[in-house]
């Protein structure tokens, strides 16, 4: 029987337990993250094991092995058989590397010092404004990708395995074949635009990031088959934009930024609409949802802020920035998921 995680698994315990029971997160993140990085499920794909196969084929303490797969089992990512063994629940299957929708990366990535140290930090944020991996690490995060090779690929391939799913939760819910011209600002190397333009074959795509992202940019869309459909831009958008695109998407860019330098960014594709009458602006992002509902955005606000200050937004958040930049929200996204805002300029606003 698999364990369910959430108010239904602790409504019938005592609040003083219940409360008690939400500071485990930190044993529960540590132990996911032993298993991912021991890459248990991929030594479980072909059946059950016994902790001492386990260990043996990972080089670990047995008894010790043992103990922290009982936690893993206790929250359903594995099951213990009768005779011992252990086995991949429907959970732990996106542990393993080698299936689609794969979560292990980001596992080993929420589990890594860059972001556990982080949070260890989490009071001189609250009590400063400002991020805590600054304090932990002597310099900003992005810096620190460039700084640590390994750290560097780690985020790239949780934010991969991220954008993958987003990417087709976002083209699923939205027609980004309205727009003939479409820019993707801070798109990286183009995954998202690819996904997009084999979707929608009369759309014709640009592609705006960094020249060392975009210089990786040519054979991922050779790949996808979309190449002669994108004109790729090295750029930045806190510059000049490619003008006069019928919408210009950011996903996953301004949540990175406080609210004066994600205004800054909006009014760079303020300009770049200013002769586009119909022209859109596509914000990508998680729409944090109301007070007191869950919804996983609550927590990754908190990560934007412990990283580089940066926030994930509510409705009312984005209409009153989307203002100060000249635009206004236009669509009715759904709260507490990723959702695409659409917005429109206001004319002659800056």
């Amino acid at each position: 029987m698999t364990a369910v995680v959430g108010p239904a698994m602790t409504a019938a315990l005592p609040p003083h337990v219940r409360l008690l029971l939400l500071t485990d997160g930190k044993r529960i993140s540590r132990v996911l993250h032993v298993v991912a990085e021991l890459d248990i499920a991929g030594a479980l794909a072909d059946g059950p094991l016994t902790v001492a196969a386990l260990a043996e084929r990972t080089g670990t303490h047995a008894d010790a092995l043992g103990r922290v797969l009982r936690v893993a089992a206790a929250f359903g990512v594995l099951a213990e058989e009768p005779d011992g063994r252990y086995t991949l629940t429907e959970m732990g299957q996106a542990l393993r590397a080698d299936v689609p929708g794969s979560q292990r990366d980001m596992v080993l990535y929420n589990g890594d010092d860059m972001l556990w140290r982080s949070y260890g930090e989490l009071m001189h944020t609250v009590r400063t404004g400002r991020p805590a991996f600054e304090k932990v690490y002597g310099h900003g995060f992005f810096e620190h990708l460039e700084r640590d090779p390994a750290a560097g690929a780690l985020f790239d391939r949780a934010m991969t395995g991220m954008s993958r799913a987003t990417s087709r939760m976002l083209l699923d819910s939205y027609d980004f074949g309205r727009f003939p011209r479409l820019a993707d600002v801070g798109g990286g190397r183009g995954l998202f635009l690819a996904e997009l333009l084999a979707r929608h074959p009369g759309v014709r795509g640009t592609l705006v990031d960094r020249p060392a992202v975009v210089d990786e940019a040519p054979k991922l869309l050779e790949e996808a088959g979309v190449a002669d459909r994108v004109e790729v831009v090295p750029g930045d958008f806190f510059g000049e934009l490619p003008a006069g695109r019928d919408a210009y998407v950011l996903k996953a860019v301004l949540h990175d930024w406080d609210d004066e330098r994600a205004a800054a960014i909006l009014r760079r594709i303020h300009e770049a609409l200013r002769d586009v009458p119909e022209g859109r602006l596509l914000i990508c992002e998680f729409l944090v949802g109301p007070a007191n509902d869950w919804d996983r955005g609550k927590l990754l606000d908190l990560d934007m802020l412990v990283r580089f200050g940066g926030r994930e937004r509510g409705e009312d958040q984005w209409r009153a920035l989307l203002a100060t930049a000249g635009f206004e929200l236009v669509n009715e996204p759904v709260a507490g998921r990723w959702a695409v805002l659409e917005c429109r300029p206001v004319p002659d606003a800056r």
